[in-house]
């Protein structure tokens, strides 16, 4: 239980004591009443004794009374009415509640800490008032009256006969048959007589002379003249006179009450002839009908007749009207009680008061405990024994137990009032009254035992009950409370005598006590038991007390305390308590909230939201709804949507009280900041028939870590480009998507009349769907001046103002249950400024179904749009983005701190340009090599011209716009579109094999010597786009080399013609999706010609070889591939002429066939060979049919040096050497630069495609690189083999250099040898023996040093196989020459071959050793030659 104010030992003594009728005349009530109070209720506030009293027992031993106090009060001839009790009551505790400023007690329990208000005072005023208002009952005698005050006035004409007249009208009332009601004592009732006179007014001599004879009549013990309103009342106003009569009238005054709508009934008062005031002050009241006196049969508590009897508190609940509060309430104001006394009548009243106690009442006490202790004494032996026996003759020795039914038929036994049972019970309630609770204690107990024999249950309850009371009271606790006394009588009262208001006293008693002795939990489990359905108010009352006792525990019991504390507020909710069960609800919030019980979380916020609602307490409503709906709720759906429609019917009444406040933040649907997105500029346009409009940037797609870095590098390159090859420390990267992957640390730079998209993410959590309305942006707005100042009033404008900032309003939006939807809201920007969005602004709502839960009916509908709309509330809520963790500086990384995210906070800048692009007959699949011409369209669809268009791509190999030679092609795709992409010229058939030769810079290509061949200038005629112009443009495509889809990235950058501070440029992006199906695999090598017909070339000959092999496999429906001209470039070579050994001029290869073609490349003449750094090549064209394309033109020649950029592009290696090293570096050098050959081969093609039962031509070229003799090429990247696996191998390498030697290839290119002989020699062996044979041996140098041979000539063929084959043959003449080779010469040797029989045999065998003649280390080793040098002897 709650802390009290009062103790247990106050408690009980203020609960039972001496009560005092009080009878007055009409004139002596009307002098009380000048003062706006009654007899008794004047007294009230004094009828505490200030000082101890003392009396004797019936053993002549001095007993102690302390803090005595006396209930005087009207006599009233009807019990009061059940129902008004329970009215009373009702009122008593709604009218208390818990202070505003009152500190809450905060108590630790476990992991709770939980603010709950020590004291109960509405409990306690309820305590106080039910015993007060009990009504009096034959089986006790604790409220009966001992003694009654008769009192009148000195100003009546005859008051000695107004005593005598109310004296005969008391004894009319005690001993009439007429009347049961009120209840006295003892027949012989102590009259004490009264006189009241008026000072102001009245005769002080008349007075005393009356008292006088008062005296004479009834002894100066029996009467008493009473001195009151010595001041008039218009004179209130002089002083201020303390009020000590409020605390008492106001806590029963039923007008007293704050306007208590929902109360369950109202009673309605007779008309009082001095007021309109109906007090209640429990049974004190006398209340004049119709101003005639002493009508004692209307109690204050009685019900008008008119009321319904059932209209208790449990009934339905009925609203006071509000004008009927509201003139109670005028009324009840301004009233002053004891207006006519002064702080001198204040003690008079005191003073009466002891004198009638230590005069009257005490005295009499005494003398009837000692009446009735004698009569015992004298009756006990005769009385007692001859009942027993009596008992015993009839019923045996033993009394039989009896079952409770048994029981239940004697509980109506009644004792007449003057047996000895009654006599004993009304000595121990006379002693308990004076708190002798030893007496009071045997006394009981004797009674008790003969109540129990009788089994007369209901007075053997009352004996038990008091016994336990006074077992506890007694002094120096001679023994210990008797709690099954009081578990008894409380069983006896309920289940036998069907008493819940007796009952409940002994509960009420019983508990106090088991609290004071800190045994809260017999305590809690007594107060529960009494909880029972007939009255909701005491369950409520009850059960919160025992909640308490669950949390003052030593170890608190916090989840029984919320429980009980919920059942306690859902019977407050039936008794109409509206607030105490909002306060509980609330308090047993604290232990539920935050511990994953959602479901009894979702009960408690609705009660008390509900709760809320009814008492207006708006706010708390809404914030108890919102708290259901925004935890994930496990509630079924249909229990969701009556939760959500409670919430938007009480979000409605809220916006209702107050329609131009701000708008309130809505809970729903939840909405993921971080998630939001930001879009600058228009939506793509969809692809138009053949246009199709470039990829750009768009809310569709993934945000792609890797390619948004891709985007970065292009847009770093063609910026860098710009500013000469730097970039500017003032760049940052275009973005025109903002998301949560971006760097949002700066403001972003939006462009006026283009729209800002927003990308909301909502989420519906519950189960129902969520239906916004009316969805739009909420921003704010500082427009600035063109010059970039702010204006000097700074507007702020909050939506509004569309000539500012056009807002675009989605109308509906659904999103269904526990769905996770994006809306795109727009705004238009048409000022420059700063723009702040700040949230969203939406009805929101749900679709009406015909749910009805928990009886909610369905609200009423209204329709709208598609979705029928139950009912929704405007609101807003905001998007706060978190900016990404520091984590810099050591400060930022040992706090949390974060840093700004500005993507809701554009600047809208002045006007730029803006480009749209597409592209027409654009592919989608192409074969590898495939060349394709499409056209491209640049539109300026702003009111700004733009220039300095530039396009840079990853793979710049992939298209071209064509270089300064292109003749412009017709400008219409549909003429051109049968012609073939390359420029071509008819030839006569007769050149076919041999080269036709031209040539061309590739400066004029724009792959000129330092400049990034990523970034390509855009033709664009005048290089501006004017506003509204469009121009189209041819673009050759080339289809990547290796198969698969490639995704390839153009970037495409533009500037505006009036250069803006804030945006120096602006970008397209686009991301063509290109599918390459296999075409050709072309392998070349180049080896050195051993011929030395074309003296002129002065050695210089080279065959090249060339494989083609079709590996498509009839994909893309290609029937087969014609090669229609290969052409080599280069700087110092060129193809002479096709050397194919198969007259089949016919180069066709279908699926999976190969084609081997041979040339003969010869070097430029000098007139033609480059210089170093010219970029000038030479390109040789080799046709197989009747047209020539020519190879130096576009776009052959674009693909072509795009081809060679990335190579061009790569630094030539370098490596720092030491200075002794480096004579040998420079003859590797040298070495190596013999076996380096600079020729590009290209291989054009026709492949004849069937597609749709059409024939199309496609054309393509494939491009292989030569760099070293002897070493295969290849036209698309081999793949590499993994390499084998190795075993780790632990060891340290050790540090030798080795020496740089070159490599066996290089030094066999170094000398080139050349055998001369005839192919066949004839021979008479029989004429003679020996055939001699002259041969040539030319040595050509290919190296630009002076070489030193040594051509040795002696056999060193070791393996038998050899001699075998070849036969043996042997040298004439000198075995070994030494010469020297200048740079390029060509040497010859005549030699002599002797042979002696016929064969075949093979002369290659002279072995050639050649070093550099400057080189002190000699790289000498044998050169070999790559054909074997075949002579066939024939004997004629």
């Amino acid at each position: 239980m709650a802390q009290c104010v009062q103790s247990v030992q106050e408690l009980i003594p203020d609960s039972f004591v001496p009560c005092v009728a009080a009878l007055c005349s009409d004139e002596a009530e009307r002098l009380t009443r000048l003062n706006h109070l009654s007899f008794a209720e004047l007294l009230k506030p004094f009828s505490r004794l200030t000082s101890e009293v003392h009396m004797r027992d019936p053993n002549n031993q001095l007993h102690v009374i302390k803090n005595l106090k006396i209930a005087v009060s009207n006599i009233i001839t009807q019990p009061p009415h059940p129902g008004a009790i329970r009215k009373l009551l009702n009122d008593v505790v709604s009218g208390s509640q818990p202070a505003e400023g009152l500190v809450a007690n905060v108590i630790t329990a476990g992991d709770y800490d939980l603010n709950i208000s020590a004291t109960t005072p509405w409990f306690e005023s309820y305590r106080e008032t039910f015993l007060q208002s009990m009504p009096a009952s034959d089986h006790e005698f604790l409220n009966h009256y001992l003694a009654c005050m008769l009192v009148a006035s000195s100003s009546e004409a005859e008051p000695v006969e107004q005593f005598s007249k109310l004296s005969q009208e008391q004894h009319r009332i005690q001993h009439n048959s007429d009347y049961s009601y009120p209840k006295w004592f003892i027949p012989n009732t102590l009259k004490y007589y009264v006189l009241l006179h008026d000072v102001s007014a009245g005769d002080e001599q008349r007075a005393e002379s009356i008292y006088e004879e008062m005296k004479q009549k009834y002894g100066t013990q029996g009467c008493y003249l009473l001195k009151i309103n010595s001041r008039t009342s218009n004179r209130a106003s002089d002083e201020q006179i303390p009020d000590p009569w409020s605390q008492y009238l106001q806590k029963n005054s039923i007008q007293n009450q704050e306007s208590y709508e929902d109360g369950p009934c109202t009673i309605t008062s007779n008309k009082s002839s001095d007021s309109n005031l109906l007090s209640l002050d429990g049974l004190d009241n006398e209340v004049k009908v119709d101003g005639l006196p002493n009508n004692f049969r209307a109690h204050p508590l009685q019900l008008d007749s008119s009321s319904d009897p059932s209209n208790s508190i449990d009934g339905p609940d009925h609203v006071k009207s509000a004008s009927s509060l509201h003139e109670t309430k005028k009324a009840n104001t301004g009233i002053i009680h004891g207006a006519c006394l002064t702080l001198t009548d204040h003690d008079r009243i005191r003073q009466f008061i002891q004198e009638f106690t230590f005069r009257g009442l005490l005295p009499h006490i005494e003398k009837t405990i000692r009446q009735l202790n004698d009569q015992l004494i004298s009756r006990k032996g005769l009385s007692r024994s001859l009942f027993s026996a009596t008992k015993k003759w009839f019923s045996g020795s033993k009394v039989p137990e009896k079952s409770i039914n048994e029981l239940k038929n004697t509980s109506g036994l009644l004792y007449p009032p003057e047996a000895p049972e009654l006599q004993i019970r009304k000595m121990a309630d006379l002693c308990f009254l004076v708190q002798h609770y030893d007496l009071a204690y045997s006394c009981y107990h004797t009674a008790k035992k003969d109540f129990l024999n009788d089994q007369a249950m209901l007075y053997a309850a009352g004996a038990l009950e008091m016994a336990a009371v006074s077992a506890f009271l007694q002094p120096g606790a001679p023994r210990p409370y008797p709690a099954h006394y009081m578990d008894t009588a409380i069983q006896t009262y309920r289940d036998i005598c069907k008493n819940m208001v007796l009952a409940e006293r002994c509960v009420l008693l019983s508990a106090e006590i088991l609290k004071s002795q800190s045994k809260y939990s017999e305590a809690a489990a007594l107060l529960i038991r009494l909880t029972s359905e007939d009255s909701d108010l005491r369950s409520a009352l009850l059960l919160e007390q025992a909640a308490h006792c669950f949390i003052n525990m030593k170890s608190p019991m916090v989840r029984k305390y919320a429980f009980h504390m919920i059942l306690a507020g859902h019977r407050f909710s039936k008794a109409g308590q509206k607030k105490h069960a909002l306060r509980c609800y609330c308090q047993a919030m604290q232990v539920y909230k935050g511990k994953g019980w959602s479901l009894a979380e979702d009960h408690i916020n609705f009660t008390i939201g509900r709760q809320s609602y009814t008492l207006r307490q708006l706010d708390n409503a809404v914030s108890a709804f919102r708290h259901i709906l925004i935890n994930e709720s496990k509630q079924s759906a249909a229990q969701q949507g009556a939760f959500l429609r409670e919430y938007l019917y009480v979000y409605k009444n809220v916006s209702q009280l107050s329609p131009d406040g701000p708008l309130p933040q809505l809970p729903l649907p939840y909405i993921n900041s971080s998630a939001t997105r930001v879009f600058f500029g228009h939506d793509r346009r969809p692809a138009d028939g053949e246009k199709q409009a470039a990829t750009h940037v768009s809310l569709d797609q993934e945000y792609d870590s890797e390619s948004s870095q891709q985007w970065r590098e292009l847009e770093e390159q063609v910026v860098a480009v710009v500013n000469r090859g730097v970039i500017p420390s003032t760049f940052h990267p275009t973005q025109y998507c903002l998301n949560s992957y971006s760097d949002n640390s700066r403001f972003p730079l939006a462009v006026v009349e283009e729209p800002v998209t927003v990308e909301v993410a909502f989420r519906n959590p519950l189960k129902v769907p969520l239906l916004l309305t009316d969805l739009s942006l909420l921003w704010k707005f500082q427009p600035k001046d063109s010059s970039g100042k702010d204006n000097e009033e700074v507007k702020e404008l909050v939506t509004g103002e569309p000539e500012m900032i056009g807002t675009e309003v989605i109308s509906e939006f659904l999103i269904n249950s526990e769905e996770s939807k994006v809306a795109r809201l727009k705004l238009f920007p048409h000022h420059i400024g700063e723009l702040h969005i700040l949230g969203v602004v939406y009805n929101l709502g749900t679709i009406q179904g015909c749910v009805t839960v928990d009886g909610i009916d369905a609200l009423p509908r209204c329709h709208t749009g598609k979705h029928s709309l139950s009912m929704s509330v405007r609101g807003r809520q905001d998007l706060e983005i978190q900016g990404p963790r520091l984590n810099n500086t050591k400060e930022e990384k040992t706090s949390i701190k974060y840093g700004p995210d500005r993507r809701l906070d554009p600047i809208i800048t002045e006007e730029m340009p803006l480009l749209e692009v597409f592209f027409i007959h654009f592919p989608t699949g192409l074969l590898c090599g495939e060349i394709r011409k499409a056209y491209v369209e640049f539109v300026n669809v702003s009111k700004c011209p733009l220039t300095g268009l530039k396009v840079v791509s990853k793979r710049p190999e992939f298209f071209t716009f064509g270089g300064n030679t292109a003749v412009l092609t017709p400008l219409s795709p549909s003429a051109s579109e049968n012609c073939s992409a390359y420029k071509t010229v008819v030839t006569d058939s007769t050149s076919v094999c041999t080269a036709l030769i031209s040539s061309a810079s590739s400066v004029d290509f724009g792959i000129g010597i330092g400049s990034q061949p990523e970034v390509i200038p855009v033709p664009l005629p005048d290089a501006v786009l004017l506003p509204g112009a469009s121009v189209q443009l041819p673009m050759w495509l080339r289809g990547p080399d290796e198969e698969g889809v490639h995704e390839i990235n153009f970037l495409f950058y533009y500037e505006s013609v009036k250069k803006q501070p804030k945006i120096r440029h602006r970008i397209l992006r686009h991301t063509a999706v290109i599918c390459t199906s296999r075409s050709l695999n072309v392998r070349a090598t180049v080896c050195r010609s051993n011929s030395l017909e074309d003296e002129e070339g002065r050695g210089g000959n080279m065959l090249v070889f060339v494989d083609v092999e079709n590996t498509n496999t009839s994909e893309a429906g290609v029937k087969e591939f014609h090669i229609v001209q290969v052409s080599s470039s280069s700087k110092h070579w060129k193809l002479q002429k096709s050397v194919n050994l198969s007259e089949n001029k016919d180069a066709k290869l279908a699926s999976r066939e190969k084609g081997k073609f041979c040339f003969k490349a010869i070097r430029c003449k000098e007139k033609e060979v480059a210089t170093q750094f010219s970029e000038k090549y030479t390109f040789a064209d080799i046709i197989f049919g009747n047209e020539q394309i020519i190879s130096s033109a576009s776009p052959c020649a674009d693909f072509f040096y795009r081809s060679l950029s990335s190579e061009i592009k790569k630094p030539q290696a370098q490596p720092s050497v030491h200075a002794e090293k480096q004579s040998i570096e420079d003859a590797v050098r040298l070495i190596q630069k013999c076996s380096e050959v600079d020729l590009n081969i290209v291989v054009l093609w026709k492949a004849y495609v069937v597609e749709d039962s059409k024939q199309l031509i496609l054309e393509g070229q494939h491009h292989v690189t030569l760099h070293t003799i002897g070493k295969e090429a290849f036209s698309c990247p081999q793949k590499q083999e993994p390499p084998e696996m190795e075993l780790l191998k632990f060891f340290r390498p050790e540090n030798t250099t080795v020496p740089l030697r070159p490599s066996v290839e290089q030094l066999s290119n170094l000398i080139k040898t050349s055998l001369h002989y005839p192919e066949s020699f004839n021979h008479p062996f029989h004429q003679k023996s020996l055939c001699l044979v002259p041969v040539t041996l030319l040595l050509s140098n290919c190296s630009k040093a002076d070489v030193d041979v040594i051509v040795d000539l002696r056999h060193k063929t070791t393996s038998p196989e050899a001699l075998e084959i070849h036969g043996s043959f042997t040298w004439l003449g000198q075995t070994q020459y030494k010469l020297q080779l200048k740079s390029q010469e060509i040497h010859s040797l005549q030699l002599k071959a002797c042979f002696v029989h016929t064969g075949v045999y093979n002369l290659g065998t002279p072995r050639v050793f050649a070093k550099l003649s400057d080189q002190v280390t000699v790289f000498e080793t044998s050169q070999q030659n790559s054909m074997p040098a075949l002579i066939i002897i024939n004997n004629v």
